[in-house]
């Protein structure tokens, strides 16, 4: 019996389903537009996927801090697998990816150091779009065997590109590969070479120049590489890249130097606090900012990591330390803050994790090694990069655990870039994008 709807027979209602949704469609109408609705939604969640991407547009990324809030990322990887391309960049350099929309930049010198290049790649395949030269030394300076001539990091912000080169010149190109400004800076960057990166503030471009020489801070205008201030201080040689603060109470630049780190006003220089470490000097680390404290490494001679509270005035080394960590401090890689957590491993491949808070120690754990990359976290998890290509991966927390250990062919001392659900990392003769199926 077949019973009658508002003059409809159930089996015409339903087309012989009684599980169909859409009473007037055939079973296989239905299905033909499910799967339209399916390749639609798809279509929508990757043009959306793409719309969100998080740009890496300096060294440790959108914060300067090593930070990404990517998802989809690659825990594991080898030289056959999630590799989405691998490609030769030419020249020497150790600076990390930088990366706006579908657009990479790295730095690269010749092998005997007398060109100075900016190299443009696509995101989608590797290709290589620019390969400009931006300065030409006709005696290019010594430096340590384990930098290279082009080891600070791009900066990129909307159609302009900032590059910089330690005391060998500062410049800024377009995106499509026109020279807009070049400067030299005055200062010796000692045996070492170029180390820190540039730092934008609003229409400042902001440098830490330590050199063994003299040393000062400056911030050029972005538009046309003048020097709007320049503050001196008394040091050695160091390698930093400043990190901006923004605080209710006033922004801050913070700038670690030999023998002590001080807070600048970004707009006009003028020093709001410093604090004093003894004889640490060379400094590389990038500080890291939360929590009301600024986490800095002191450098060599005096390796430590200091926490220290913001809020201050003048000299406060004696009222404004929260804590201090001597064993396993870094001399080359950044800190890692992830929430109340403080990550660190340092160049003997030890990894330690703190509480942000008071700096006590959680674990301590060897990865193997040596290292100079900055560690990323991202996807929920942590990546360390070693300097032979291994890459360990952790679940943040106060628990150590691993998660995978990946290796790459060659050398790897520039620190990773996250964007676009995937991981770039460069080696001494290739640029790889990692990325799940």
């Amino acid at each position: 019996m077949r019973i009658q709807v508002d003059g409809f027979s159930q089996s015409r209602f339903y087309n012989g389903n009684p599980w169909n949704p859409w009473p007037f469609f055939s079973w296989n109408s239905w299905l033909k537009f499910s799967r339209i609705i399916d390749s639609i939604m798809k279509a929508w969640w990757l043009l959306l996927a793409f719309v969100l991407a998080r740009d890496w547009p300096e060294f440790r990324g959108p914060t300067g801090q090593g930070i990404s809030d990517e998802r989809g990322l690659p825990s594991v990887w080898s030289e056959t697998r999630n590799v989405r391309w691998k490609v030769p960049v030419s020249g020497r350099g150790w600076s990390s990816p930088s990366i706006q929309g579908d657009r990479i930049w790295l730095t690269t010198a010749t092998e005997d150091g007398r060109s100075l290049r900016a190299v443009s790649l696509d995101c989608s395949s590797g290709a290589v779009l620019q390969n400009i030269e931006i300065f030409h030394l006709d005696s290019p300076v010594a430096i340590n065997a384990k930098n290279s001539h082009a080891s600070p990091t791009p900066l990129i912000e909307g159609n302009f590109v900032y590059l910089h080169f330690g005391a060998l010149g500062t410049a800024c190109v377009s995106q499509s590969g026109k020279i807009v400004w070049k400067t030299r800076l005055a200062y010796d960057n000692g045996q070492h070479g170029p180390g820190g990166s540039p730092v934008l503030y609003e229409d400042l471009l902001i440098l830490s120049c330590d050199g063994r020489d003299v040393q000062y801070v400056a911030a050029l205008d972005k538009n046309t590489g003048g020097t709007r201030w320049k503050m001196k201080r008394r040091g050695q040689q160091a390698y930093t890249t400043p990190l901006v603060v923004r605080l209710p109470g006033g922004d801050q630049v913070i700038s670690p130097g030999a023998f002590r780190a001080i807070s600048y006003e970004p707009r006009t220089g003028k020093e709001i606090w410093q604090v004093r470490y003894g004889d640490g000097f060379s400094n590389v680390p990038r500080p890291v900012y939360g929590n009301g404290l600024v986490y800095i490494c002191t450098g060599f001679q005096e390796p430590s990591v200091i926490a220290v509270r913001v809020d201050g005035r003048g000299d406060v080394t004696g009222t404004h330390i929260a804590w201090t960590l001597k064993r396993g401090a870094p001399l080359t890689p950044s800190p890692l803050l992830v929430g109340d957590e403080l990550y660190l491993v340092n160049d003997n491949g030890i990894a330690t994790c703190v509480d942000a808070k008071t700096g006590k120690q959680y674990w301590q754990e060897r990865l193997g090694g040596a290292h100079s990359a900055s560690p990323v976290y991202a996807d929920g998890r942590i990546y360390f990069l070693s300097e032979d290509g291994e890459s360990v991966v952790i679940a943040p927390g106060r628990q150590f655990k691993k998660l995978a250990v990946n290796q790459l062919d060659g050398q790897t001392l520039a620190s990773m870039a996250v964007s676009a659900g995937s991981i770039y990392i460069r080696t001494a003769t290739h640029l790889y994008r990692l990325s799940n199926p």
